[in-house]
């Protein structure tokens, strides 16, 4: 790939991640299809080796995993949800105007975020409300049964599959790694390690469940430092891993180049895309994230496609198929704020090649 890029140009866009006055620390990996270009660096208070939590971006991972076991006819995008729970767990999940439509929610509806069910953790408060109460010690865990018991007590979004209507709600990947436990047989941890991290042989990548591994380093929400370790290990489905940008590169590459399903599938992922304004606009697909980029940003250059995820934390994975340039990292600021700094960066890189 020619390109004007440089590494004083990918130093100077790192730091400048930091203008962001939510931003303390900022880390970035990119890398071209053809590896013609490869750059890692970090600034402020996080090193480019650092682990980080990568919250949502382990989304990703779960799109991967349930697309390997479809494969393996273990299970269908089609199926029931009802199919792989106990009743006294799954009933009654969607009530809404006193019609109960548990048993007409698939796999499809929980990828897509289209199911309506509700976010058993920012239903009824603002998600800074939500990043107090962990700021303040109320550091619990989420495990699924707890989250379910919740959504009961909850209205959902809308009906399952309605027309135009989408809800990025967590609940949703709760249940898909629950499903996952079920056909594997196994942890959502483990099944995260024989499907994904030991193929790609990743040594600094795992699945959060030690309470008192502090190697991840400690994100931000505004201003505070949030220690959750209960809730972080709790939600391994939903944001539960830890990586370094490097690692999450790999994956990122392997996942859009056929290493653990055929390319043409991320077709399929890319069909009947929902705007999401959470935490940003952004569109939602089939377990996958397209961000909403304004031709005013780059009006003689169109910026085309950033394909991938954010996590809460400021992690973000993107792959840009018009340059077929990829983007990982994180600016480690869960208050939404620092998003911003991460877009920017990646779509200066793609305006510069």
């Amino acid at each position: 790939m020619q390109s004007k890029l440089s590494e004083s140009f990918f130093e100077q866009t790192t730091q400048n991640m930091l203008k962001n006055k939510s931003v303390y620390g900022s880390v970035l990996c990119v890398e071209s299809g053809d590896n013609s270009i490869s750059w890692i660096g970090g600034a402020g208070n996080i090193v480019a080796e650092d682990k980080y939590y990568i919250a949502s971006v382990t989304k990703l991972y779960i799109t991967a995993v349930m697309l390997m076991l479809r494969a393996e006819s273990r299970l269908d995008f089609s199926d029931k949800v009802t199919k792989y729970f106990p009743e006294q767990l799954i009933n009654g999940i969607h009530i809404l105007d006193g019609i109960d439509y548990t048993k007409e929610i698939t796999i499809t509806h929980l990828l897509s975020n289209t199911s309506g069910i509700p976010d058993y953790f920012y239903y009824d408060k603002a998600k800074g409300e939500a990043a107090n109460g962990l700021i303040n010690g109320n550091d619990d865990p989420w495990p699924l049964d707890k989250a379910l018991e919740r959504v009961k007590s909850l209205k959902p979004k809308f009906k399952p599959g309605q027309s135009g209507k989408v809800n990025y709600s967590d609940t949703n990947y709760q249940l898909l790694g629950g499903i996952i436990e079920k056909v594997a047989g196994k942890s959502i941890g483990d099944a995260f390690d024989d499907y994904i991290f030991k193929p790609l042989n990743l040594q600094n990548t795992y699945a959060y469940q030690d309470i008192n591994d502090n190697a991840p380093v400690p994100f931000y929400y505004k201003k505070q430092i949030v220690h959750a370790p209960k809730y972080m290990a709790s939600v391994t489905a939903e944001g539960g891993i830890v990586s370094t940008a490097k690692e999450t590169m790999i994956f990122l590459k392997a996942f859009f180049n056929g290493f653990f399903f055929p390319k043409e599938t991320i077709m399929e992922l890319k069909k009947n895309w929902n705007m999401i304004y959470f935490p940003g606009q952004f569109y939602f697909g089939l377990g996958l994230e397209k961000l909403w980029t304004p031709r005013l940003i780059s009006p003689f250059k169109p910026i085309g496609e950033l394909l991938g995820f954010w996590g809460q934390t400021g992690a973000f994975a993107f792959h840009n198929p018009e340059t077929d340039l990829y983007f990982t990292g994180t600016v480690n600021q869960a208050s939404g704020f620092g998003h911003s700094a991460a877009f920017k960066a990646m779509i200066n890189i793609i305006k510069s090649v």
